[in-house]
């Protein structure tokens, strides 16, 4: 019987009607063993998530401030879950739990992962499966990066029959300090309980069945991508394609491990999986684009002799800080694109740095570019992707200010005015999507 974990997002496990789909899913296939779910995500539009009520209980706390309202909303939320699914728990226990260490100053990552162990420790009860502490086995080192111990440690806690539930986002240091990932860290986690309990397939559960080929907002009736290598995935979520957190990626792609992006809501839908390799004969799995960057141009006269030249270049932008996305360069001229959030504010001080230490014929700055990243490992060797792309966008009447084909060939970038962005997705996805 093939080994699965599966992960399930905040929104798979909402309320009441939610939770008992997840127990049908997993009550489903016995080889859904190694259960990872995240905090309870909103009902409605106007509700909280309960990660934001911790962190506003911690915000509150630091303050000298009333905490009863965050606390109390915690507590009514999770004693209507135990309620309504006859599950026996004693959440205020455990509120009064948390209450004692927040005075005691443990941090705000502490607060924040105390909604995937609540849920953890309420839905291993209503599976009646096994209840394993993130904390005790999943760890940071001093510098916060994971600690490759963890699958040894997990996977050796993991053994053994029946299902175990483990909380996601977060994990310890060291000195046992609770450390969380990034917000939506338990897509992290589920991968790295993949891997620790040798699994055959990671599930991750959500409320969207699947990658589309682009944002449905823009292409309403863009396709479902059926198959998707790690690659492709990692480019398209460089670019806001973000039903997967990017660092889950990297626990499973050593072993081979798939991942399978499923539905709680539309339980019957295969979703997407995520390989280390796919059939090649699809030109293009998907288009993805994002508003925000910044253009550095500059132009000396025989820039391509002057040795360390561009050297220079990157050693200002190091120097405040500021990390570059893409170079396209010519003999006399170099283009560096930045994101607006970290150029920040310090654009003026860049370019009079540049001025200084690499002397310029002219150097500017120019706001207002969106890249947009069209993707698939079938455009190696093809000929005539890029013709394709750029004759849409002329005919589109969207005109390119810079344009990137990785070393890969997985992936051709291009920068257009943001204005033009949903313009040029369209354009792209028709083209390819519908050929």
């Amino acid at each position: 019987m093939s080994a699965i974990t599966c992960k399930f997002g905040g929104s798979s496990l909402a309320d009441t009607q939610a939770f008992k789909r997840v127990s049908d899913i997993i009550a489903a296939n016995p080889g859904r063993r190694f259960i990872v779910p995240s905090a309870p995500g909103k009902r409605r539009p106007d509700d909280k998530k309960i990660t934001d009520l911790l962190y506003a209980w911690h915000s509150l706390a630091t303050q000298g401030l009333d905490v009863s309202e965050p606390r109390g909303i915690i507590a009514a939320r999770f004693e209507q879950l135990a309620v309504e699914l006859k599950v026996d728990f004693n959440i205020h226990e455990h509120i009064e739990a948390i209450a004692s260490a927040e005075n005691a100053s443990p941090g705000p990552d502490f607060m924040a992962s105390r909604g995937e162990y609540l849920n953890g420790l309420l839905l291993a009860k209503l599976l009646e499966a096994e209840f394993v502490d993130a904390a005790d086995f999943i760890k940071f080192d001093e510098e916060g990066g994971l600690d490759p111990c963890t699958y040894d440690l997990l996977g050796a806690r993991l053994k053994g029959p029946g299902r175990f539930v483990i909380p996601g986002f977060y994990g310890s240091l060291p000195d046992g300090t609770i450390k969380t990932f990034s917000r939506g860290g338990s897509d992290v986690t589920g991968a790295i309980v993949a891997r620790a309990s040798s699994s055959d397939l990671y599930e991750n559960w959500t409320d969207v069945p699947g990658f589309l080929m682009a944002d449905p907002a823009i292409v309403p009736e863009s396709h479902r991508i059926d198959e998707i290598t790690y690659q492709e995935l990692r480019e398209l979520s460089y670019m806001g394609a973000k039903v997967l957190h990017d660092e889950a990626i990297f626990p499973v792609r050593q072993p081979g491990i798939p991942i399978n992006i499923r539905s709680t809501k539309e339980p019957d839908n295969p979703g997407t999986m995520i390989l280390p390799r796919r059939d090649a004969t699809q030109l293009i799995c998907g288009i993805a684009g994002r508003k925000g960057f910044t253009m550095l141009n500059i132009e000396k006269t025989l820039m391509n002799k002057e040795r360390g030249f561009g050297r220079r270049v990157l050693a200002v932008l190091e120097e405040h800080g500021v990390s570059f996305e893409h170079m396209p360069t010519g003999i006399d001229t170099m283009s560096i694109i930045v994101e607006d959030e970290e150029l920040l504010n310090h654009g003026a001080a860049i370019v009079k740095g540049i001025e200084r230490t690499c002397e310029p014929d002219r150097v500017s700055l120019n706001p207002g570019l969106a890249l947009i990243a069209t993707v698939g490992q079938g455009m190696a060797g093809h000929t005539g992707v890029a013709g394709r792309l750029c004759m849409a966008l002329a005919e589109a009447e969207v005109n390119i200010r810079v344009i990137d084909q990785g070393s890969s060939e997985n992936n051709i970038i291009i920068g257009v005015e943001e204005d033009d962005l949903e313009r040029a997705v369209r354009a792209i996805y028709h083209e390819f999507a519908d050929a």
